[in-house]
């Protein structure tokens, strides 16, 4: 069996650990990840070879230099921060590390923690740990196990009991030094009865060849609400690479709103785990590949609860020479009575040589239960384009209109209007090239 080679060695770990004066229990974690690494395998991944991916750019760790002024941010940056002098309620990570945050005082009042996740693991740390890498285990694969072992910056937020956050909050994650290492971790706890909107953006240039390595948890306890949305624009020579994960209590609800909008080769994979009781899912995907990009995109729904509703839409628009494999996987395990697991995945080929599989998947194990599924591939219909010409609409236009129509339904439900109005402009970026 041939070695598997590491971007990082136990030395430079426990040396990184220390430098972020981390507690024991993490530096334990982490060499016990990058260990585990070094004997796992990579994703096994439907008609994706990522082993001939670009899998060895990780880069160091860098300390980043604290922002002085969101001006200094680039211009596709500003662009999400909306017209506000000074937004609050904003985390800002550069490379390989948070250089901004910021919260109301009336949310830290209320008891909402809202800071990168290297601080939290030092002053929350009984909080952290108790959740940390427990919805993506480290020994699930040689990716997972090496973001347990390398994560940098991320996010920690906390909800209280009985609080409802009634405004969005914003991180964004930016890559500007390719030798770098960018591996952030999003870890959100939402205690019981809370409720809270999440929305975040990855940003990098084109031409900088770098992984992204990035794990998200969401811990949804009984009765939380949880709206996540995200908008992933890594330009070309990126390798972007996310697992998110919500594992959801009695009662508790996910909302997924993901753009994936990045121009290099990418494998995402999205699960809810609808561990309790009336436990509910929703979750709405969008897509846009161009020039050779290779995506791999799968959303899931894991039934052990009664009566767990779970729906999942995931649109994609492949053209030039892209391929994308789209999954939807619904698995209602034995004794979840009353599930309902509904999933459509379509996909757009908008020039001859795009490719794009829809793979609709059910594993249902019990019987008293719903579960539907639909699933499609194609073009423009043709019937529609000649319906709008018919009205007076130039084909081009009328071509774009129906492209834009596909991707609405997501777009739409994005909830920071100049984060929606960023992603309309990337998408049709993405479509004009």
């Amino acid at each position: 069996m041939t070695q598997t080679v590491l971007p990082i060695d136990r030395n430079s770990v426990a040396d990184l650990s220390a430098s972020r004066n981390e507690p024991s229990w993490m530096t334990d974690l982490r060499l016990n990840a990058l260990e585990l690494a070094g004997t796992l395998e990579l994703p096994k991944l439907e008609k994706t070879r990522i082993d001939r991916w670009n899998l060895e750019r990780y880069g160091s760790y860098k300390q980043p230099q604290p922002l002085q002024k969101l001006e200094h941010l680039p211009d596709a940056a500003q662009l999400l921060l909306g017209k506000e002098a000074e937004p609050v309620n904003l985390l800002v990570q550069r490379d390989s590390g948070v250089v901004w945050k910021h919260l109301s005082e009336e949310l830290a009042q209320q008891g909402v923690i809202f800071t990168d996740l290297e601080t939290a693991v030092r002053e929350h740390g009984d909080l952290v740990r108790s959740h940390f890498m427990t919805a993506v285990k480290a020994d699930e694969n040689r990716l997972t196990a090496l973001h347990a072992a390398l994560w940098n910056g991320g996010v920690f937020l906390y909800v209280p009991r009985n609080v409802e956050v009634k405004v969005p909050l914003q991180a964004i994650f930016i890559s500007e030094d390719p030798d770098a290492t960018f591996a952030p971790h999003v870890l959100i706890v939402a205690d019981a009865n809370s409720s809270v909107v999440y929305v975040d953006n990855y940003l990098s240039e084109d031409g900088k060849e770098f992984v992204h390595n990035g794990v998200v948890e969401v811990i949804a306890k009984p009765g939380a609400r949880v709206q996540f949305a995200t908008v992933n624009n890594l330009g070309k020579g990126s390798t972007g690479i996310t697992y998110r994960r919500a594992l959801l209590d009695r009662d508790a609800r996910i909302e997924w709103i993901i753009g994936e909008l990045n121009s290099g080769n990418a494998i995402a994979d999205t699960n809810s785990l609808l561990q309790g009781s009336g436990a509910s899912s929703d979750a709405k995907v969008i897509s846009v590949g161009t020039g050779d990009q290779k995506l791999n995109l799968t959303t899931r729904a894991n039934h052990f609860g009664k009566s767990t509703p779970s729906d999942m839409i995931t649109r994609a628009v492949m053209k030039d020479e892209a391929t994308a494999i789209i999954n939807g996987i619904t698995k209602i395990e034995k004794g979840a009575t009353g599930a309902n697991g509904q999933q459509t995945e379509r996909v757009l080929m908008l020039s001859a040589k795009a490719r794009g599989d829809a793979n609709p998947i059910l594993l249902i194990d019990e019987d008293d239960v719903k579960a539907g599924h639909a699933a499609s591939v194609g073009q423009v219909n043709p019937e529609h384009l000649y319906y709008l010409m018919s009205r007076g609409i130039p084909k081009a236009e009328a071509h774009k209109l129906i492209v834009y129509g596909f991707l609405a339904p997501v777009i739409h439900e994005i909830p920071l209007e100049n984060v929606k109005q960023q992603l309309q402009a990337l998408v049709e970026r993405k479509l004009g090239q």
